[in-house]
């Protein structure tokens, strides 16, 4: 067994004997991206599971060690690692928990010190946790991020939002169900398995890959019926996984709706150009600003290709990219607002709006103070500029019914409908008045 070892500030560290021996446990949020993350790092060497925990054991597991007063998020990620640590499906003395930061001031930073406290209080206090952060601000011996590996999880990224997006706009539609989510695992497979293989992963590959990816959902045949279009906003934990939201992408699903949910690269994006901002507003070293501005112009390479490849399939709506994101904050906040999801959040209802789709559930969590002020705070501003605008701000936490969410959700998509149906109204009128005579 790997001996336990601890730097000058009693910090336990996860060692290179450790990598040979542990299994990184990592919670799950987005499944598709997230299971092409860990195919990249078992790659690398390491010992990877992507947990599958869920329900009010996970719930429970969060609320005992976690302080009631942090927000929804933290008690569920928290509460899955070490549920997953206590059913005994691993041998605790061999596993090492990975959790993120950011470096900012909210969640993606804090909960790496919440985890060790809880795991100090349920007597797991001799499991490494793993910070993974592009910031310096915690190192391990045995866990490194290359430059190489970093270029991997980008790809990750990019396909699982292609994946995630073009599903999204076929799952309503299909007329034999199942169709699509066939199409998603045929399409993992044969990502995982170019991954697996070191394949895929360069930028010419990458581009075949997503005209494959589209093909592949083109081909799924679909009805022409019309749907009432809801975007999906919040706190990015929430906003994702179906643990943090009560499954809300497959509860629009059941009630005849198509949900729209914003890419994961575009907060990617985010954080990395907030580090540029902090130069430009702060002061800081140039060299920073630079590396940054750079960085950012790399992912969004990639994410223009993207963009491109839907752009050319004809079949399947585009998102912007982050500078079109980006500029629909203007008048509403500035760049300083960058909190949690920050200035991106309002922007991705503005986005969802100017695309044609106004519907819009905003999940917010319980104890997520940021979230509250860039989305439930700018819902009414919203609404003054763009009164067809129909947001619902949904509170998700330990204790709120999911019968209470639902129904809230419900009347909005009973006002959608309602708003659908006015509309068509006024487009027939139109139509059908006399020409004025020249």
């Amino acid at each position: 067994m790997a001996e336990l070892v601890y730097d000058k500030t009693g910090r336990l560290l996860f060692t290179k004997e450790m990598k040979k021996e542990y299994t990184l446990l990592i919670p799950q949020m987005l499944p598709d991206h997230f299971a092409m993350l860990v195919s990249i790092f078992r790659s690398e060497g390491y010992k990877v599971e992507m947990l599958e925990n869920t329900g009010r054991p996970v719930i429970d597991a969060g609320q005992k060690y976690v302080h009631n007063d942090a927000c929804y998020p933290a008690i569920l990620v928290i509460g899955q690692l070490i549920n997953a640590v206590q059913a005994g499906l691993y041998d605790p003395h061999k596993v090492a928990l990975v959790i993120t930061q950011t470096g900012g001031g909210c969640r993606a930073s804090n909960y790496i010190h919440l985890l060790r406290k809880a795991l100090e209080k349920a007597g797991l206090e001799f499991v490494p946790v793993i910070s993974v952060n592009l910031s310096g601000l915690e190192n391990n011996p045995g866990f490194k991020l290359t430059v190489n590996l970093i270029r991997k999880v980008v790809y990750a990224l990019i396909y699982g939002d292609l994946i995630l997006n073009v599903a999204n706009q076929v799952r309503p539609y299909e007329l034999t169900r199942g169709d699509t989510d066939a199409t998603v695992d045929q399409c993992m497979a044969f990502l995982l398995h170019d991954m697996d293989n070191g394949k895929g992963m360069t930028f010419k590959s990458m581009n075949a890959n997503f005209d494959r990816i589209i093909d592949a959902f083109k081909a799924v045949p679909v009805s022409t019926e019309e749907k009432v279009k809801v975007g999906i906003v919040g706190e990015i934990y929430v906003k994702y996984a179906p643990l943090g939201n009560n499954n809300l992408a497959d509860f629009l699903l059941a009630e005849g709706a198509e949900p729209v949910i914003p890419g994961v690269i575009d907060f990617i994006i985010f954080k990395i150009n907030n580090r540029e901002v902090d130069v430009n507003i702060y002061g800081g070293k140039w060299i920073k600003e630079r590396f940054c501005h750079w960085l950012q112009n790399y992912v969004m390479k990639y994410q223009h290709a993207m963009i491109d490849a839907l752009k050319r399939s004809n079949r399947f709506r585009a998102p912007g990219d982050f500078n079109e994101l980006h500029s629909y904050i203007k008048g509403y906040l500035g760049d300083g607002n960058k909190m949690g999801e920050g200035w991106l959040l309002t922007a991705e209802m503005l986005e969802l709006i100017h695309t044609g789709v106004p519907n819009i559930v905003c999940t917010q969590p319980f104890g997520c103070l940021p979230n509250h002020i860039v989305g439930k705070g700018m819902i009414r501003k919203i609404k003054d500029d763009y009164p067809w605008s129909n947001i619902v701000a949904i509170d998700y936490d330990p204790g709120a019914t999911k019968i209470n969410q639902e129904n809230r959700i419900k009347l909005m998509l009973a006002n959608a409908r309602a708003l659908g149906k006015e509309q068509k109204e006024k487009e027939v009128s139109a139509h059908d008045r006399p020409s004025p005579v020249a």
